[in-house]
């Protein structure tokens, strides 16, 4: 199956090392400054780009988090992104930063986040140039079990050529009210260094 422009211009997009450094010195009290590194994997060639995501705050670079899987693939009508888990995230934590850690990572090591599931809107805003937003259906429910503890998120982001917005945050499930991420408004990444697909 080949994969469409849009598909690939978002899988270009995404891949890469970010960081939010003028955020977080323009609105310290609000964002923290990160790294994040969107590394492209060899999982579901077939119809899909696979990426390996992880963050670490820029004072512990050596203790990244979030370790979670996106796959791109076309839905029926959209472009969409499945998040997974890995079952074992302590193996690839560090993967961001040392990627041969993701060579023997297999589809079988991964844990399927039904709810965890993005529609993406397209906008071209020239010739294979877009601005991609990605969000949540308000009927699906992001939660997994971390560490013995359930957790529930929201997820989203912007991505265009050079910039990447971050709207994931945690959810409080009894309240609904968000206690951490992009509580006040999205992180603000830029792209410094961009991956090659795999």
């Amino acid at each position: 199956m080949s994969l469409s422009p849009p598909l690939i211009a978002l899988g270009h997009y995404l891949a890469g090392e970010f960081n939010n450094q003028e955020q977080a010195m323009a609105e310290s009290v609000w964002y923290v400054h990160l790294r994040l590194w969107q590394r492209p994997v060899n999982l579901f060639p077939e119809d899909s780009i696979t990426l390996f995501a992880e963050q670490a705050n820029i004072v512990n670079l050596n203790q990244p988090y979030r370790q979670r899987i996106m796959r791109l693939q076309q839905g029926s009508e959209s472009l969409q992104v499945q998040y997974y888990m890995p079952k074992d995230a302590a193996a690839l934590k560090g993967a961001g930063n040392n990627p041969t850690l993701l060579n023997s990572l297999t589809s079988d090591q991964l844990e399927l986040l039904p709810g965890c599931i993005l529609s993406i809107t397209e906008e071209t805003l020239a010739p294979h140039l877009y601005r991609f937003r990605a969000s949540q259906s308000p009927e699906n429910i992001c939660s997994f079990t971390y560490l013995g503890n359930k957790i529930q998120v929201s997820l989203g982001f912007e991505a265009t050529e050079t910039a990447f917005l971050s709207y994931d945050k945690g959810i409080d499930s009894e309240s609904g009210k968000a206690t951490w991420g992009a509580v006040v408004g999205p992180y603000r990444y830029t792209k410094v260094k961009a991956y090659n697909l795999a």
